[in-house]
């Protein structure tokens, strides 16, 4: 029969909880060191479960000081993984804290159940005054000052690190003008090392380091300015922000706080200020990333195209060093200052993006401006990120730059079309398809008030299982904008009988589609999808118009016009093809009424600017371009002539 272990742990029990401390904690550096695009999810749990374990066998026996250290190593350990699972500091830490100094006075032979944690805290650093407990107990003394820092309490932050720095005073004997007490606490704290802190999976120098930047955000200067600028309240945000980087803080937070007073700035109107002040961040702290974000945006907004794509350039450039870098040289922090900052806002400014997003953004950048070479080597670059698994490529939260990634696919393929490169862009396109094709239902009945699910994940809409209503209809408009693409790319190829094989699938997708109410009730967010429809069914039936004109076949062509114009009647592509089959048919006065009555509309021109893809997915611009009637000089000349020599008017 196996020795249990008795009251007090025998040294061979401490042996074993050691030795499974150190393993848990090597597996986790070995985890952080198996390649960067590892997903650490599954590992925080498991370790954290791990750990958990190893406290509750430990917990098992009475407290003794023999085996206290170890305890609370295991414990600190515990609570990191805890807040790193959960992203964000929870109730149940506190509590378990609390149990771990209750366990230490125990140990002393005293208890503490009836005080605060202030007090408990307070009691248990005059009792326990072992060498050996100091480290463990300035551990567990960080994770206490971060869970109250995430809570607000900062005065309680306060009293704290006045105890674990053993005096009333010190905090502010070190404060100089413009710092204070708690920031000066924690710059003064100096945490004692022994063996075990290897054993810690986030070293207190780490947590430090994240305590005093969340505290630089949370009080003060800096936490009134965020405040005031999540409010809207613009100008006093800049002004307290100013003021907050006179103050004490890093070079990181310094840099962190300009780049907050560059988005202000730019939130203003004021874009040249706002590239002053990410100008500083930089200056400041090289590695300030989101400010190198923020200023690429800046530079799109006044339209310096060459600025921005280059800005977008070194960001890509040093997002993708650092996801290369030896992991061992960048760990893994669990605990965070997002964790303990709870300001939606300060996320979203200084949120690093990954390359994926900051490749797309390149990409699509370069089509909008029809860059199509640099637009087509982005989006293959991108494309083949994406094989590299989208979960480990890109965060899919609501934050992310990219759009659903069959839109992306269908932008690489419009960038491959305008490249020439027909062939590439069809195969792209079958990708689309063939991933859409079971989730479409044979009829789809869209209401007018149909209730929207939350916002997807880029990553969505492409896995097996039952679809929203509107998830079913993204599908199947990305699979007819497919087939159109694949239309347009057969038609330049001079394939006309494919062409008009993908046109009527594009169509027959969209025949699938039963729109019930006048559109008037139609949620904002349903609308876009419905327009998106109603657009590539023009323009597929402008462009199957199309090849059946270069195969002869003027009465069939003539109705897909006719059909188009009942569906956008003013749209100039559509009135011109009709004008010329009716041509074509030798139906000159039809043609000529026609043309007279749509050159007449004062509608034109704006259905000219939206030819040229203002309202709709950039995806949809090649084949919006093929869709230009492409002989309107010499049709308006033959008309003329053709009324001039009749001398009639064609409206009688």
């Amino acid at each position: 029969m196996k020795r249990r272990c008795g009251a007090s742990p025998e040294p061979g029990c401490l042996r074993t909880w050691a030795n499974e401390s150190q393993a848990l904690a090597g597996r986790w550096r070995a985890a952080q060191c198996s390649g960067p695009g590892r997903s650490l999810s599954l590992d925080v749990r498991e370790q954290r479960d791990g750990f958990g374990e190893l406290l509750l066998k430990m917990r098992g026996l009475p407290a003794a000081l023999p085996a206290l250290p170890l305890e609370l190593t295991v414990l600190y350990n515990y609570l990191v993984f805890t807040m790193g699972a959960s992203n964000s500091a929870i109730e149940g830490e506190a509590e378990e804290i609390h149990q771990g100094l209750l366990r230490v006075l125990e140990a002393f032979g005293t208890c503490g159940q009836d005080l605060s944690t202030e007090e408990l805290w307070q009691k248990v650093l005059q009792e326990a005054t072992a060498e050996e407990l100091q480290a463990p107990l300035h551990q567990l003394g960080a994770l206490q000052a971060a869970w109250w820092l995430a809570a607000g309490r900062l005065g309680s932050t306060t009293g704290l690190l006045r105890l674990l720095s053993n005096t009333e005073d010190l905090g502010r004997a070190h404060c100089s003008e413009g710092e204070n007490e708690l920031l000066s606490l924690l710059k003064a704290w100096q945490v004692p090392v022994d063996a075990s802190s290897l054993s810690l999976v986030q070293s207190v120098k780490e947590l430090k380091e994240v305590l005093c930047t969340s505290a630089a955000f949370l009080q003060g200067l800096c936490g009134a300015g965020l405040q005031e600028l999540e409010a809207g309240n613009f100008p006093t945000a800049l002004s307290l922000l100013q003021e907050a980087t006179r103050g004490f803080c890093s070079r990181r937070v310094l840099a962190q706080i300009y780049t907050c007073l560059g988005c202000c700035a730019q939130r203003m109107g004021k874009p040249q200020t706002a590239l002053q002040h990410l100008k500083q961040a930089f200056q400041v702290d090289f590695e300030c990333l989101p400010a190198l974000s923020h200023t690429a945006a800046v530079f799109h907004e006044l339209g310096e195209t060459e600025a921005e794509l280059q800005a977008l350039a070194l960001l890509y450039e040093a997002l993708d060093k650092n996801l290369a870098a030896p992991a061992s040289c960048s760990p893994h922090f669990l605990i965070q200052t997002e964790l303990l900052v709870h300001t939606p806002l300060l996320a979203s400014l200084l949120r690093h993006r990954h390359p994926s997003e900051v490749k797309y953004l390149l990409a699509q950048r370069c089509l909008q401006e029809g860059r199509v070479a640099d637009a087509v080597e982005h989006y293959l670059d991108f494309m083949a990120l994406l094989q590299q698994g989208l979960q480990q490529q890109v965060p899919l939260d609501g934050g992310s730059a990219l759009p659903r990634i069959p839109e992306v696919f269908l932008e690489a393929a419009s960038a491959l079309e305008q490249a020439g490169r027909h062939h590439d862009a069809i195969i792209v396109c079958e990708e689309v398809i063939s991933r859409t094709t079971n989730l479409i239902p044979q009829m789809l009945r869209v209401e007018e008030r149909l209730e929207q699910p939350e916002c997807p994940s880029p990553g969505a809409g492409l896995a097996g299982g039952l679809l929203s209503q509107k998830e079913s209809l993204c599908c199947l408009t990305w699979r007819a904008a497919g087939y159109l693409h694949q239309g347009c790319a057969w038609a330049t190829l001079g394939e006309s009988k494919e062409a008009i094989t993908q046109f009527s699938r594009c169509l027959g997708d969209l025949l699938r589609v039963q729109l019930c109410g006048s559109g008037a009730g139609w949620t904002e967010s349903l609308l876009p999808e419905v327009e998106v429809l109603q657009k590539i069914r023009l323009l597929a039936l402008i462009g199957r118009g199309a090849q059946f004109l270069e195969l002869g076949k003027h009465k069939e062509a003539l109705l897909d016009f006719q059909h188009g114009l009942q569906i956008s009647p003013d749209d100039p592509s559509a009135a011109s093809y009709l004008v010329q089959a009716l041509w074509k048919l030798n139906r000159k006065q039809e043609a000529a009424a026609h043309w007279q009555k749509f050159s007449q509309s004062p509608a034109g021109e704006d259905r000219q600017q939206e030819g040229q893809g203002r309202r709709f997915p950039l995806y949809l611009v090649s084949c919006l371009k093929q869709a230009i009637f492409p002989h309107s000089e010499s049709l308006v000349r033959s008309i003329q002539d053709y009324l001039g020599t009749t001398n009639q008017d064609p409206l009688c």
